[in-house]
């Protein structure tokens, strides 16, 4: 099995196996046609969604088969639409590490001048590395940056620079898996795959973010509102959507004054 991956690599880049995997999913989507789950991404209902594990934690109902969709990711939705001007005004949007689900709707939006970026150029538009932003001081009128930071080695730096290139008025969304613990644990000797699985739950996160979060998005000029809409979305809705548990789908709302 290992040398049938190998050469499936040889032969295929990466951008292409992405797209694969896209599509295969897709396909597992037309058997799954019905009306017990509605993604609002991709506006198309299913008999469920897709099951999503990281070899730890399993999330039944999780995926959307045909956008990729996440908890996360429809509840974030859910806010802009309801909660932000960003879908209706003229806005520029920087869109970190996008969600193709998101991506998508953004890409199809008049009013808004977009700029997806990430680490890895196969999975956006533009090559960033967010603590080091090539944008000038307040250019964007809204951020989206979702479970990013904890896979960020110097994350102190990245928000400084998210903040930076914010505009004065503008607005960051940034989600994050928050544990219950208090404080944010991070421990910089857990350097292999094995240990960062073993004892974070991913192979490439760097910490746990804890319930100080919120404090470590405070900045002079930013401010910082936690928000779990998941309770302020219509339950038969919020069922139909499978907003998860409220560990992964927290936004917390970043104003620049």
């Amino acid at each position: 099995m290992n040398a049938i991956k190998t050469f499936y690599k040889k032969i295929f880049s990466e951008k292409i196996r992405i797209n694969n995997r896209k599509n295969l999913k897709k396909l597992n989507g037309l058997f799954l046609k019905g009306n017990n789950f509605y993604c609002n991404c991709c506006e198309q209902s299913f008999s469920k969604f897709l099951d999503k594990s990281n070899g730890i934690d399993n999330r039944e109902n999780a995926e959307c088969p045909n956008c990729g969709s996440l908890e996360r990711t429809r509840v974030l939705l859910e806010f802009i639409k309801n909660e932000t001007d960003l879908l209706v005004k003229p806005n520029k949007l920087l869109h970190i590490a996008p969600e193709d689900a998101l991506k998508n709707i953004f890409k199809q939006t008049d009013n808004l001048r977009y700029i997806n970026a990430d680490i890895n150029i196969n999975l956006a538009d533009e090559e960033m590395d967010i603590t080091s932003i090539n944008y000038p001081d307040n250019t964007f009128d809204y951020i989206i940056c979702c479970h990013v930071l904890g896979h960020i080695p110097n994350e102190k730096k990245a928000i400084d620079e998210l903040f930076r290139v914010l505009k004065k008025g503008g607005k960051a969304l940034i989600q994050t898996p928050i544990h219950p613990i208090n404080n944010t644990f991070e421990n910089a000797e857990f350097k292999t795959e094995e240990e960062r699985l073993k004892n974070y739950g991913e192979k490439d996160l760097l910490r746990l973010h804890g319930q100080d979060f919120q404090e470590r998005l405070k900045r002079e000029n930013i401010i910082v509102e936690k928000i779990d809409y998941r309770n302020k979305i219509d339950h038969n809705l919020a069922k139909k959507l499978s907003v998860g548990n409220g560990y992964r789908e927290l936004i917390f709302l970043c104003q620049k004054v």
